[in-house]
């Protein structure tokens, strides 16, 4: 699992035509908006407060690109079992109404995967994912179940944060912390005037050799050598890319 920061991007900039192959695709939109569209036809637009669950599999090329001025998000990369690598591509998109929510003590939670305060995720990936978008209230604490054998990391949106132990040093916004192995993991918001919003990150280590280059993660370094034929040469699923160039 990795994630990539879309910081404050406006028109013209983005991602223009680009391919993928090998794993899925979260991207939460925090301020403005990003359309998007592939080679099967799909296009759209995410505003704040929308998620998109996108399933690469076997392979896609698609655009990200600005809608408004200085939009800005988030995208985690999770990776697929061997076998899921050569699925057809999916979406999920889920407008920010549809998100489920939920808000006990002084905290508020998001549940874009997994579970927390009583409620679960309406998105489910084929790798055991938790994806939780926490806001604490000034003085408000926190327990979050993780399962044990989970790698697990929180990213600060907002405001500065306490994780683990009492005495730990706060992180402050635009940094993660690690989280060490247990079952689960206690957060503090010591601030008496701000709020805290950070994602809590967590999923099941796979045990799969995993090589990355660039858009394509596969698990052997052969694969992404034919990965990257394939794209260069327009064959297999990229041969859909040999007609296609994106409109926005």
């Amino acid at each position: 699992m990795t994630l990539n920061l879309l910081l404050a991007v406006s028109p013209p900039a983005g991602f223009p035509d680009h391919p993928h192959r090998g794993f899925e695709a979260v991207t939460l939109m925090l301020q403005g908006a990003f359309s998007y569209e592939d080679f099967y036809r799909n296009k759209g637009t995410l505003h704040a407060g929308d998620v998109q669950w996108m399933r690469v599999g076997k392979g896609i090329m698609h655009s990200e690109k600005p809608a408004e001025d200085n939009s800005h998000g988030l995208q985690i990369w999770i990776n697929l079992p061997t076998i899921a690598k050569s699925y057809d591509p999916s979406y999920q998109n889920i407008r920010a109404t549809e998100i489920p929510q939920a808000e006990k003590n002084g905290v508020r939670v998001r549940v874009i995967a997994g579970k927390a305060l009583g409620v679960e995720a309406p998105c489910h990936s084929l790798t055991p994912t938790m994806i939780l978008d926490f806001t604490l209230r000034p003085n408000a604490e926190l327990h979050q179940s993780i399962p044990t054998p989970w790698n697990a990391l929180a990213y600060v949106i907002r405001g500065e944060g306490t994780f683990g132990k009492p005495d730990s040093p706060p992180v402050y916004a635009h940094e993660a912390v690690v989280l060490s192995a247990g079952d689960g993991v206690r957060v503090w918001n010591n601030s008496s005037t701000d709020q805290l919003r950070f994602l809590l990150l967590a999923g099941q280590p796979l045990n799969e050799p995993v090589v990355q280059y660039g858009p394509f993660v596969m698990n052997t370094q052969a694969e992404i050598d034919q990965t990257i034929q394939d794209y260069r040469s327009r064959e297999h699923v990229f041969g859909r890319g040999k007609t296609w160039t994106s409109s926005n």
